[in-house]
């Protein structure tokens, strides 16, 4: 069952300075122009915690959280709550307010089948991530996941706890409003427990965070033989959203070509599968939009020329596809894309990112990597919805990478949660 618990979040104080010189992206978002700016704002950045400059960074890490903690510049909250997060945002002109919270969410593997995963994920950001807990002993960033609230329980909740004046309010580098509350009310907490104890809820970013987390607990669990189930490693800071949110938003995950075009050759392969229309490439957002119920992608070869695919029928495709796939895995744009197009017509083989494939998250983006000659072609395609990735996570299926690019990300150094020995989670 899903168990979700308040904690004494440890947060920025007003002698840190101003909020929004002390925010981030999440840690895999910085660059290096990034890291450069986010130090410049402030000696106080979170930056320095996360992704610290400094060529030792694990310990670079626990030294700075150190000097903030001592130096007042951040506390623990006296009292555990839950901290109800709400993001102001604009997609392509349209207004959105997202509405989640952030909680401590108990661990479970993932054969317990309560929290579910819905993409693969790699050895090497593991590693990392484990390493940065191992110095900091800190759940420094919320994972993401998505719920399921039927009976909006728990959005009745959300929405009584907004009504007052925000603990915290901040305008991010990409013009999102980010507001939190601190829920502290036991007879709302036990509604939102209530409401989602039997359900089962699945990550939505942060795969690797996830399992790199369970890891950590295990170290702890070891090393701790008398500790207890309510220890705060047995926990991860977790950001919780309803499947369901009007705000959640799904962007694309247009995939580009690096090496490889898509020849004569391939396009008469294509048209046995699929309805091939040509168009100019400023027609392409309109021909997905259209067709966004269907199978459907576009793909963009340079020179302002676009073909629009649409499949034909699921079916007719089932030889590329393995038996094993539940029926809608093989309905989902990117699968169809990577087994029929990328292995099965155009034999891509094992695609390497930023080496053989790159993604672009915006349409302009990807027509342009095409033309300035940085990517052979652009496939672009609608984005997934949150309840076909509820849907194939429940069938035990894991999508492609990049198939999910919910927006906007949280913002990191809202709250951190402590992890060390002796740290407790109130039942």
């Amino acid at each position: 069952m899903v168990e979700i618990r308040p904690f004494r979040a440890i947060r920025y104080t007003g002698e840190a300075g101003d909020l929004g010189a002390l925010i981030t992206q999440p840690y895999d978002k910085i660059t290096p122009q990034m890291q450069k700016k986010y130090y410049s704002k402030s000696p106080n950045n979170f930056c320095r915690v996360i992704l610290p400059a400094e060529e030792d960074r694990y310990n670079a890490a626990r030294a700075n959280l150190d000097g903030f903690l001592s130096g007042h510049v951040m506390e623990k909250d006296q009292r555990p709550g839950i901290y109800v997060y709400f993001q102001d945002f604009e997609v392509s002109g349209r207004k959105y307010l997202r509405k989640g919270f952030i909680c401590a969410l108990r661990l479970e593997p993932y054969e317990e089948k309560v929290v579910l995963p819905h993409e693969q994920t790699h050895k090497g950001p593991k590693i990392d991530r484990l390493n940065m807990w191992r110095a900091t002993r800190t759940d420094t960033e919320p994972g993401f996941i998505l719920y399921p609230d039927p009976r909006r329980e728990v959005a009745r909740v959300l929405d009584e706890a907004s009504r007052g004046r925000p603990l915290m309010e901040v305008l991010d580098e990409d013009g999102v409003r980010n507001r939190l509350w601190k829920l502290e009310d036991q007879s709302s907490i036990r509604r939102m427990r209530a409401a989602l104890s039997g359900e089962q809820v699945v990550i939505a970013d942060g795969h690797h965070r996830y399992e790199t987390a369970i890891a950590f607990r295990d170290e702890l669990r070891a090393a701790n033989p008398g500790s207890g189930p309510n220890e705060a490693f047995n926990f991860r800071m977790t950001y919780m959203v309803d499947v369901e949110d009007p705000g959640l938003v799904v962007l694309s995950g247009h995939r580009l070509l690096l090496k490889q075009a898509l020849t004569g050759k391939h396009i008469a392969e294509l048209r046995k599968h699929f309805d091939i229309t040509q168009m100019g490439k400023d027609a392409a957002p309109a021909f997905l939009e259209k067709n966004r119920d269907r199978v459907c992608f576009a793909a963009y070869t340079g020179k302002g020329k676009c073909l629009g695919l649409v499949l034909k029928g699921v079916d007719a495709v089932a030889k590329f596809f393995k038996p094993e796939y539940s029926a809608e895995y093989r309905r989902l744009d990117v699968v169809v894309l990577r087994d029929i197009v990328f292995e099965g017509i155009m034999k891509a083989g094992e695609l390497k990112i930023d080496e053989d494939i790159g993604y672009s998250r915006w349409i302009p983006d990807a027509l342009e990597k095409v033309d300035s000659g940085k990517a052979k072609v652009a496939f672009l395609l609608n984005a997934t919805r949150p309840a076909q990735v509820l849907s194939v996570s429940r069938n035990g299926e894991r999508m492609p990478e990049k198939s999910t690019d919910f927006y906007p990300k949280m913002m990191s150094g809202l709250t951190m949660m402590d992890l060390r020995p002796g740290e407790r989670i109130p039942g």
